[in-house]
């Protein structure tokens, strides 16, 4: 078990205004963290930092030994699987669903003249058949729908078999079928032995894979709470963290939240 990420004192500030203020956290390689708070909490930008896509204000950020400020951000980017949907946004919607997984063994969001061995292509396409996306490979990533979307991006994520996996709110906006379907893979993916760390950003409890072991509460960029995920993901602390009196509820490894 190694460390993956290490904040120290991380601030990131913009126009003079604090977006996250005095951030300490560390995640180690066998955790699967959630960071939950409402919008503008901080939750993307801490995920940008720990993608290596932004440097810190203030205080030190080490992601997989690699201090930022220190080292060649587009080498360590290519040790992380990146899932968000401004990246999506690059991705030209002419692209097949093969090459937009396949080109992110280059780092780059739309084929060019990059040359691909074999191995390459059987890799993507293993990849698509753990995701489900299989049939859609030959499929223009334009023509997808939301659900079929975020799984492509979840798929090139992991496409480098990065170090360290991190995701940005993956299921947002989806049907709930979209929904169940992408959060059963996600789990069946964090609890499997070979996966590596895992960060993920949303704002509703109900979209938290089964599996995933720890917790982070944020609020106008400060850390609430942080821990094992069942003791730190109580109605008390949820209720805080929202500024809002809510009831947590947890069955059959899921939790849910709903008024108090």
């Amino acid at each position: 078990m190694s460390t993956v990420i290490d904040l120290q004192n991380v601030s990131i500030v913009r126009s003079g205004k604090p977006i996250l203020d005095s951030v300490t956290f560390a995640a180690s390689s066998s955790e699967r963290w959630v960071v939950l708070g409402s919008n503008g909490a901080g939750k993307t930008t801490m995920l940008r930092v720990c993608a290596a896509q932004i440097h810190p204000s203030s205080g030190q950020a080490t992601i997989l030994n690699q201090r930022l400020g220190e080292v060649n951000v587009f080498e360590l980017r290519t040790r992380i699987g990146f899932a968000s949907s401004a990246l999506a946004n690059q991705i030209p919607n002419s692209e097949s669903v093969l090459n937009a997984v396949m080109t992110a063994s280059y780092g780059v969001t739309g084929r060019w003249n990059e040359e691909y061995d074999s191995i390459d292509e059987r890799r993507a396409m293993r990849v698509l058949r753990e995701w489900e996306l299989e049939d859609f490979a030959q499929r223009a990533f334009g023509t997808l729908s939301d659900g079929e979307r975020k799984r492509v991006q979840i798929a090139r994520s992991v496409m480098t078999d990065p170090e360290m996996m991190l995701l940005d709110e993956p299921v947002a906006s989806l049907d709930l079928a979209a929904r169940e379907l992408t959060l059963r893979l996600l789990s069946g993916y964090a609890t499997s032995g070979a996966a590596p760390a895992m960060v993920m950003v949303t704002h509703h409890l109900e979209e938290i894979p089964a599996g995933f072991t720890h917790a982070l509460l944020l609020q106008d960029g400060k850390i609430l709470a942080r821990g094992e995920i069942g003791a730190t993901l109580t109605s008390e602390a949820i209720s805080e963290t929202f500024r809002f009196p809510l009831r947590v509820s947890y069955q059959d490894g899921r939790f849910s939240a709903t008024a108090a």
